[in-house]
């Protein structure tokens, strides 16, 4: 499941990256969204652009487009 297909409240946890560039996949993975880590998607700014996720207890934003190189398991 891509991470796209989240809902606002869902838990979801990181399985790989799909179409990321390795420095973007390596800036992920400093901020803690390494395989096998748990988040859940806590806000969706108005117009979908960036995602707030909370992840290892700090919230993190993302760019949507980015983040949908994130292959995820629903929880």
């Amino acid at each position: 499941m891509n991470f796209t297909d989240l809902s606002v409240g869902d838990s979801a946890r990181v399985l790989s990256y799909h179409g990321l560039t390795d420095s973007y996949r390596k800036k992920l993975m400093s901020m803690g969204l390494i395989p096998g880590t748990c988040f859940n998607l806590e806000r969706v700014a108005p117009l979908g652009d960036p995602v707030e996720i909370n992840v290892r207890g700090f919230r993190l934003s993302l760019r949507r487009m980015e983040a949908a190189g994130l292959q995820v398991e629903r929880l």
